[in-house]
């Protein structure tokens, strides 16, 4: 009976852990499959009750975030399957990941709206560049974990982040 309490508390100190330190990573990286922030609360929730109920079958063959992330966006790729069409997402705005502090109003509000900017332009990637951009800059994960998560080669991890980023300065290029 203690081993099956220590258990569920081990789990417990595991998803709490999990929540304070990736709860706003899961957040972003399913906002940027959905881009509605009442799906992705939905959505957030949904994926830390499967990290909870799948503790047992962790291997730590990799970090607890970078297994987090690979059931979240499987969770996504799972959640746009089940829906009748693809093309429900509404937008909204991005909350702003980092807020940068300026010495004036002024150089507040240029960054605010380049970041702004920014999150547009990686938003209107297609899904394949996006996840990539937004894991590598984002989330600063290294092109190895970010390989390991989406089960890709590496190269193909380099290629997409080439690809996206050539794909952001056309979208700049074309505003100027």
């Amino acid at each position: 009976m203690k081993g099956e309490y220590d258990q569920e508390k081990k789990k417990d100190d595991i998803l709490e852990v999990a929540m304070n330190e990736y709860g706003n990573d899961v957040y972003y990286i399913v906002y940027s499959y959905v881009k509605n922030h009442t799906v992705t609360e939905d959505l957030t929730q949904e994926i830390f009750v499967k990290l909870y109920n799948n503790l047992g079958s962790f291997r730590e063959d990799s970090s607890l975030k970078t297994w987090l992330i690979r059931i979240a966006i499987n969770h996504c790729k799972d959640y746009f399957r089940r829906m009748d069409t693809k093309l429900t997402i509404v937008t909204d705005r991005v909350h702003q990941m980092i807020k940068g502090k300026s010495s004036t109003p002024e150089q507040a509000l240029v960054h605010k709206e380049t970041q702004h900017e920014l999150s547009r332009a990686v938003l209107q990637l297609p899904l394949k560049y996006r996840e990539i951009i937004f894991l590598y800059y984002f989330e600063e994960m290294k092109l190895t974990d970010i390989a390991q998560c989406m089960e890709l080669n590496i190269n193909t991890v380099k290629t997409r982040l080439r690809k996206g980023k050539k794909l952001i300065a056309k979208m700049y290029e074309g505003e100027v």
